[in-house]
């Protein structure tokens, strides 16, 4: 598997990740997958007399993304379960088109109290506009597996 077991993490470690553009499809149906009609998100008309001038993506989703965007190299087949997300902030919009990209950083680790063939690990990640504009940033834990020898 691609993603780091408890043992190959580190505080300390920095990882960037790949990005992708979202799309109108993407905000739009996740919106309606999620039943959230906020017209900020679903009405342009509505939208372009905001602030902003234009939709904004679901927060819900860009955070999701961000998420996504950490698996192939962080935690493909090598975690239990992701155990609670902190803090987590929308410093700026996006808008569709943008293209926004990953970055983790291994916060502290810990051995699991309940598994020996786990430990617990805080990250911290960033989802950013290729310019570096901060859009989501949160913490989250997770339990990964150990590295099994043999």
């Amino acid at each position: 598997m691609a993603g780091k077991y408890f043992d190959e993490l580190e505080a300390g470690m920095k990882f960037k990740h790949g990005g992708r553009t979202v799309t109108e499809m993407d905000n739009v149906l996740f919106s309606a997958l999620t039943m959230n009609t906020q017209p900020l998100h679903v009405n342009e008309d509505f939208a372009s007399k905001t602030e902003f001038g234009q939709r904004l993506v679901n927060g819900i989703f860009t955070f999701g993304l961000v998420v996504g965007l950490t698996v192939a190299e962080l935690t493909e087949g090598t975690i239990v379960a992701n155990l609670g997300y902190d803090k987590v902030n929308h410093p700026n919009p996006v808008f569709h088109g943008d293209t926004i990209y990953a970055e983790s950083e291994i916060i502290e680790k810990r051995e699991s109290k309940s598994r020996k063939d786990a430990g617990i690990v805080r990250i911290k990640c960033w989802g950013k506009k290729p310019d570096g504009t901060v859009v989501v940033e949160f913490e989250r834990t997770a339990m990964f597996l150990k590295r099994v020898e043999g």
